[in-house]
Formats: C-alpha cells, sequence, structure tokens
C-alpha cells in the first residue's frame, strides 16, 4: 500500500496531462482510420514497439537494435505507401470532424437501386462494371478515373454506362451512397482458368477482385447476364434477392440496425479504453522502465535558527545526492529543483549531529534518492559576542648568533574579535601569520595578517585586518 501511494504521489500534473493528450489523439486516430489498412499497420507498428521495449529491457541488444530498425521503417511505410488512403480520410472531413466528434452512424449504399439498375442494363444488354470498395485503399491499383462524386439513382448508373457516354467502357466506384469516380480502368487478371469467351471487363473485375478485398459487379454486354467478383471466385447471380443480400455483406448493412449501432458504440468505448491504457504503457515505460542514475551537488539551507545564536561553523556546506529514475526525468532535472533542508528549530548550543533523511530532502517527482552523502552534519551554534584580544607575532625560525631581537611595537596591539562566547571564552591571544627571523639581519618595518583559529572567528567590522610590526635587532654583547 505504501508503494502505491509512494507512486500515485510522484505522479506530475504534467504527466497527467500528457497521457490524456496523447489518450486522445490516439483515440481520434482510430476514429479517424477504424476499417483502414493504415489501422491495422499502426497496431503491428505499437506491438513491434512494445516488443522493442521489452527486448531492451531484457538486455537483448541486438533484438532491440532491429527491432528498432523495423519500426522506423514501418512508420516511413505508412506515410508512403498509404499517402493517398490517409489523403482521402483528411479530405473527407472537416477540422471539427477531425478533433471531435465520434460518427457512430454510417452512410448506407442504396443497394436496391444499384441491383434495380443493374439487371435494367441486364435485360438491355447495357455492360457494366461497378466496384465496392471494402477496407483496402484502391488508388494504387486503378487508374485513369473522373471524379465524379455524384448522389446514386438509376438515372444516374444508366447514364453513366449508356454506350454514348465517353466513361461507359470504365468502372464506377460506389462509396456510400455516391458514385465517387467513373471511367476508372482496372488491372487484368493474367490466370490462366478463366473462359475463353470472358471478355477485358471480366479480366478486369477479376483483376482486382484477386489482389484487393472489393467486391465487383459486372453486367455481359454479350449475354445480358450479372456476374460478382470476389477474391478469386466469379459467379453469375440470377436473382435479385441473392444480390441483394450480397451487395449488403460488401457495403456493411445488416439488418438489425439496433444490435450494430450498439456494436459499434461498445467497440468505439473499447478503444477509447485501450487508447489510454497503451498511452500509459507507454508512458510508464518512459518514466519508470529504463532506471538512470545521477549524482548532484546540493548546498544545505539552515531552517528555524534561533536569532539570538549563530551557525559558528559546520561539517560540511553541500551535500551529494545520488538520484534514480527514467532517463527522460532524470536528464531535465535542474539542481534548484532539488532542496536539502536542515530544522534547527530544536538545536543547542554548541556542536549538534543531524542525520540528513528522505523527509530533508525534496526532489522533484519522478525522481528517487538513493544515497547521501555524507549523511551526518555537523552544525556548531554559539550566542554571538565580541572581545578585545591582544596580538602576538608569531616569530619562527632563528636569528643569527650575533644578533637579538631586543624590541618589537605592534600597531593595533588589541583587535576586537567577534565570535562565539563558548570558543571566545578560552582563547586570551591572537597571532599574526608567521614571521621567519632566519631573513632579518637588521632592524626594520613589516606588516603581517593575523592568523583567527577557529576560521569561525572574524575580526569586528572597523578594526585593522593587518599588524603593523616595528623590530629593533641589536648586536648580541660578547
Amino acid at each position: 500500500m505504501d508503494k502505491v501511494l509512494l507512486f500515485l504521489s510522484s505522479i506530475r500534473w504534467q504527466d497527467i496531462v500528457d497521457i490524456t493528450l496523447n489518450s486522445y489523439i490516439l483515440f481520434r486516430l482510430y476514429v479517424l482510420f477504424r476499417g483502414t489498412t493504415t489501422l491495422r499497420v499502426l497496431i503491428v507498428i505499437a506491438f513491434l514497439w512494445f516488443f522493442q521495449r521489452i527486448a531492451a529491457y531484457l538486455g537483448l541488444i541486438i533484438t532491440s537494435w532491429a527491432v528498432q530498425g523495423v519500426t522506423a521503417v514501418a512508420a516511413l511505410i505508412i506515410i508512403v505507401i498509404f499517402r493517398n488512403e490517409i489523403r482521402s480520410v483528411l479530405q473527407a472531413k472537416n477540422l471539427k470532424a477531425i478533433l471531435w466528434g465520434v460518427s457512430l452512424k454510417t452512410i448506407k449504399t442504396p443497394v436496391e437501386i444499384v441491383v434495380e439498375s443493374v439487371y435494367e442494363m441486364a435485360r438491355k444488354k447495357i455492360g457494366a462494371l461497378i466496384v465496392f470498395p471494402a477496407k483496402e485503399d484502391l488508388k494504387e491499383l486503378v487508374q485513369n478515373g473522373v471524379p465524379w462524386r455524384g448522389r446514386i439513382s438509376k438515372e444516374m448508373i444508366m447514364s453513366i454506362f449508356w454506350p454514348g457516354n465517353p466513361v461507359h467502357d470504365g468502372a464506377a466506384v460506389i462509396q456510400g451512397d455516391r458514385i465517387t469516380d467513373v471511367g476508372v480502368i482496372l488491372p487484368l487478371s493474367n490466370r490462366k482458368d478463366i473462359p475463353l469467351y470472358y471478355g477485358t471487363r471480366h479480366r478486369a473485375a477479376a483483376g482486382l477482385a484477386e489482389t484487393t478485398d472489393a467486391l465487383v459487379l459486372l453486367v455481359s454486354e454479350e449475354r445480358g447476364n450479372v456476374i460478382v467478383a470476389k477474391g478469386s471466385g466469379m459467379m453469375a447471380i440470377e436473382r435479385k434477392e441473392e444480390l441483394v443480400k450480397i451487395l449488403q455483406e460488401q457495403v456493411g448493412i445488416t439488418t438489425k440496425g439496433v444490435d450494430h449501432a450498439r456494436k459499434e458504440k461498445i467497440k468505439t468505448g473499447l478503444a477509447a479504453v485501450v487508447s489510454v491504457l497503451f498511452i500509459i504503457g507507454v508512458w510508464f515505460s518512459f518514466s519508470r522502465g529504463l532506471e538512470t542514475m545521477i549524482t548532484l551537488e546540493i548546498p544545505i539551507e539552515y531552517m528555524n535558527r534561533d536569532a539570538r545564536v549563530e551557525i559558528i561553523d559546520t561539517s560540511v556546506n553541500v551535500v551529494n545526492l545520488n538520484l534514480s529514475g527514467s532517463g527522460t526525468i532524470i536528464k531535465t532535472i535542474m539542481p534548484d529543483q532539488v532542496n536539502v533542508k536542515l530544522d534547527l528549530g530544536k538545536a543547542v548550543i554548541g556542536r549538534n549531529a543531524f542525520t540528513i533523511t528522505k523527509e530533508n530532502i525534496t526532489l522533484p517527482p519522478g525522481a528517487f534518492l538513493k544515497g547521501v552523502e555524507p549523511s551526518v552534519v555537523e552544525v556548531t551554534l554559539d550566542v554571538p559576542i565580541s572581545k578585545m584580544l591582544p596580538v602576538q607575532v608569531a616569530w619562527t625560525g632563528k636569528l643569527p648568533e650575533n644578533l637579538i631581537l631586543s624590541e618589537a611595537r605592534l600597531d593595533p596591539e588589541k583587535l576586537l574579535v567577534e565570535g562565539g562566547s563558548h570558543m571566545l571564552k578560552n582563547i586570551s591571544t591572537i597571532y599574526t601569520e608567521k614571521v621567519l627571523l632566519d631573513n632579518i639581519s637588521e632592524s626594520g618595518k613589516i606588516s603581517v595578517k593575523t592568523v583567527l583559529n577557529p576560521a569561525s572567528l572574524k575580526i569586528a567590522l572597523g578594526s585593522k585586518d593587518r599588524i603593523s610590526v616595528d623590530y629593533v635587532v641589536k648586536e648580541r654583547l660578547q
């Protein structure tokens, strides 16, 4: 339970926005491209990506590299091969339809009108070729079509295939309730089992049907019969009722309209759930999947110090924090996002030892503390006072044997020193920096600095930090 709460607390508001936005984008892609080959290829790419992440997690370097390359190539394939399908989907919708709305109502093809028209042309022996696409895009296979976008009617179908019409020898493409293209040239079949009395229309119908999931409806000009080409099969249909049923199955019309709508709603709702779960999986893979370590040097902040005391000394002023998390999050962490704070509210006069724990450290969500160096910080507190102390020169070395140091005058002779009361209580003198006697051969004057020990002591404001020393050297009496 604690781990679950810790995980939930590590989620940033940016993560929620990120997951929501990308889940919606993925769901919109499903809504726009459902039923198309593009969507199926996208699903395959998603599985490849998951497989690549699993391979990387298991340390399968070559497999991960190979799958990553295949995924990148597959993404390019979608753009190149399915560009027409993508363009047709986007061109058919306005901006509002692309960004919002879920259309569960499909435009039905008036199958009865088509069937009546087909058998009327068969009776009059007017040749016709009508294509009913399914899920696959046909634009790479068909050629020279004339955009039409006319609403289906018996008169329109009859006029398109009337022998005097310039486009009557080509095929007409029906999608929804409209004839989208006319005069389309279909690829011819190279099959050897097609009867010899079949003409060009028959081979064109077979050529498209055997390479795609489209259904091609053919009216023979010579025999006046109606033929359906689907897959590798071609069969003559004599009864209108049978043809109606075949076309309804091709265009997705069912007699149980309520059940179909309910199923569509369930599929759409399931797609929304899958989109959210998929994006959560992707987010989790990036944010928690591959752990990365980093070390940051962070200064210590001291909080709630009594105004009457001062920090006289500390063992360290910065600590090294060893952090872990996903590479994506760790690389974005800035030092100013991490804080180390010590509470001095209960500290006492003198030396205090504090152990740095997770409670003392503020980390951005997604980063986890692995260690602190050093883990213990010593802080010395004291009441600040001022004390006048005499100054003494720190002579070192030895004068030549014939000389003696007879006198040394200091200016100033005393300095006002500030520091903790406990420290200054035991200090009676402060010394200058060392002055080497070996280099002195005659009287002179020098300026030297004072040396404060411990370093937390300081010269009071306004006092000199250098001492002027006038020294007198005389010859030693024999």
